[in-house]
C-alpha cells in the first residue's frame, strides 16, 4: 500500500509565502484608492456636512446608469447632493460626466433635466458624453475641460477610488459621498463587493498603464467660460 505523500516544510513555507504576496496585490489596490483620498472625504447627510466641504470650482457628478431614460435612484441622490453644494456656494459650476455611446442612452442629458427639475440653472452646468468610467471622467474633467479643483460626487463606497483617481489625474479634488446603505443595502452591498475587481482595473489605469480615456478630446472651453464669469 502507498504511503500519503506529505509536502516538506520547504514546500509548505513557500505556499503560505506566496499566499501572503498574492494577499498584499490583491489587497494594495484598495490600500493605494483609501491612503490617497484620505482626508479628502465627506459622507453627505451627517451633521454639518456641507460646512466641512471645502469651496471648489465644480462639481463633478458621476454617471451610475439609467433606468427608463431617468437617473437610477443612485445617480438621483448623486445629483440631490450636487446641487445642494451649488445652492450652498460650495462649486460654481456643475461636470455631469456620463455615457452616452449608444443611440438612446444619453446619462448626462438625464442628469441635467434631474438638476433642472431640482431649480438649478441650466447655465452653470457643462456635459461630458464621454465619461464612460471613473478614470476617463477624472482625465477629461483636467485635459479636456481645463477643471483644477473639484468636488467628487457619487456614494461612499465608490469614494476613495473617484477621489484617489481624480487626484491622480492632476486634479485638486475632494469628494462627497452618499451613503445609499440606509436605502439600498442590498445593491450597495453588491456595488461594494465590485469595488475590490474596479479598484484592481483604475489602479492599473492610473499608475501603470497611464492609459489615456476613449475620447482624449477635443479641448471644450464650456467650463472655463463658466468660470470666468464676472461673480461666478
Amino acid at each position: 500500500m502507498l504511503g500519503i505523500v506529505r509536502p516538506s516544510r520547504r514546500a509548505l513555507r513557500r505556499a503560505y509565502q506566496g499566499l501572503v504576496v498574492l494577499s498584499v496585490l490583491a489587497l494594495a489596490p484598495m490600500t493605494w484608492a483609501w491612503l490617497g483620498s484620505d482626508a479628502h472625504r465627506e459622507v453627505a447627510g451627517t451633521d454639518g456636512w456641507l460646512a466641512r466641504v471645502p469651496e471648489a470650482e465644480a462639481a463633478l457628478v458621476l454617471g451610475a446608469g439609467l433606468y427608463g431614460g431617468r437617473p437610477t435612484p443612485m445617480l438621483a441622490s448623486r445629483l440631490d447632493i450636487a446641487a445642494e453644494l451649488y445652492r450652498a456656494g460650495k462649486v460654481r459650476a456643475l461636470l455631469l460626466s456620463g455615457d452616452n455611446s449608444r443611440a438612446g442612452y444619453d446619462e448626462p442629458s438625464a442628469m441635467r433635466d434631474h438638476l433642472l427639475a431640482l431649480g438649478v440653472p441650466e447655465a452653470v452646468m457643462v456635459l461630458d458624453y464621454a465619461g464612460f468610467d471613473t478614470w476617463d471622467s477624472c482625465v477629461r474633467a483636467r485635459q479636456v475641460f481645463g477643471a483644477r479643483r473639484l468636488t467628487v460626487v457619487t456614494q461612499v463606497f465608490h469614494l476613495p477610488r473617484a477621489v484617489t483617481l481624480c487626484r491622480t489625474a492632476g486634479l485638486e479634488a475632494f469628494g462627497v459621498g452618499d451613503d445609499s446603505t440606509t436605502r439600498w443595502a442590498a445593491t450597495t452591498h453588491a456595488y461594494a463587493a465590485r469595488e475590490l475587481l474596479a479598484t484592481g482595473k483604475a489602479f492599473a489605469d492610473a499608475l501603470v498603464l497611464r492609459s489615456d480615456p476613449v475620447f482624449p478630446g477635443p479641448r471644450e472651453t464650456s467650463l472655463r467660460r463658466i468660470l470666468d464669469q464676472p461673480g461666478a
